[in-house]
């Protein structure tokens, strides 16, 4: 009986030392070189227009969450403000101007162009994909290189919401322009649209970290909205900078997934700062010394996930 309790005990210790082996492994990977390549397609560089529309209801404080993030990619003296301090989103920014010299390209500058709100759900609640393109339409973006991003509220179930994405982006061949949507998941699927600011549905249930803008819908929309626009601008047409098949492709934000700092393993966002007043998490500051989560982007010049903090 003490043989089969000692037997019984080492299994336990060995399990134990297997599982932290893996999480050192997670906290310590890093993707191999060369992950995400140029297929020596149309990027979108120099400056960018920017349209957002809000489908349903928006109140003005979550808009401003928003805008003030696209503000702050490429900030101008106007509105630097907070947004010099490092680490900041502009900061976060600049690794795309890198994928855009490698392909001989000009630098990118963001700008916030047009706002269009559709707060009475003109086209319902239930919205398959190709109504997106529709939605974007709207915003009237037929600038060559412009960008549309359409945002739902969150009682407005969108085609693969939740399912199989959390937002998604296209392009509009007629007019050499793109377009990227994003549900605010707060009150469908924040364990999977929302993390970190949510537990997870699956895996290791670590405590929420409190959201910057205390709006944990709104916070995670920014997350993605940030991932997407960097895939976006880097693979607008799918022959951009990617990894696998272009129905699929992996690109350059989406490629260091669940990394938001140093020392991330999965279930873990990373080292990241916290604001002494609201014990809010955050790794990027931005306009008006708006606080904000980046995901980690892989950084073309080390081929590693790069975090500002």
């Amino acid at each position: 009986m003490a043989k089969q309790t000692q037997l019984v005990v080492v299994a336990l210790l060995s399990l134990l030392e297997f599982c932290f082996g893996l999480r050192k492994l997670n906290s310590l990977y890093q993707p191999p070189p060369n992950l995400v390549t140029y297929h020596k397609g149309s990027l979108l560089d120099g400056d960018i227009p920017i349209s957002i529309v809000w489908y349903g209801t928006f109140t003005p404080p979550q808009k401003s969450i928003v805008s003030d993030f696209l503000l702050s990619l490429t900030p101008s003296h106007q509105n630097m403000g907070s947004a010099s301090t490092s680490p900041s989103v502009s900061q976060w920014w600049k690794i795309i101007d890198t994928y855009m010299h490698k392909a001989g390209k000009k630098n990118t500058h963001i700008v916030l162009a047009n706002q269009v709100s559709d707060a009475d759900y003109s086209v319902g609640k239930s919205l398959k994909k190709t109504q997106i393109s529709e939605l974007a339409s709207r915003a009237n973006n037929n600038v060559i290189g412009g960008i549309t991003i359409v945002l739902t509220a969150q009682d407005v179930a969108v085609e693969g919401f939740c399912m199989s994405n959390c937002g998604f982006h296209g392009s509009n061949a007629n007019t050499n322009s793109a377009y990227i949507w994003v549900g605010n998941s707060a009150s469908q699927c924040p364990g999977q649209c929302a993390w970190p600011f949510h537990q997870p549905i699956y895996g290791p249930q670590t405590p929420a970290l409190v959201a910057p803008n205390n709006d944990v819908g709104l916070d995670g929309m920014v997350i993605n909205i940030a991932s997407l626009l960097a895939g976006t601008v880097t693979n607008p047409f799918g022959k951009g900078y990617f990894q696998g098949p272009p129905e699929a492709p992996l690109e350059v934000a989406a490629a260091c997934p669940g990394v938001y700092g140093k020392g991330s393993y999965p279930g873990y966002a990373g080292d990241l700062l916290v604001d002494a007043t609201t014990g809010a998490s955050y790794n990027a500051v931005g306009v008006n010394g708006r606080k904000h989560l980046v995901p980690a982007m892989l950084d073309p010049s080390t081929s590693s996930c790069s975090t500002l903090v």
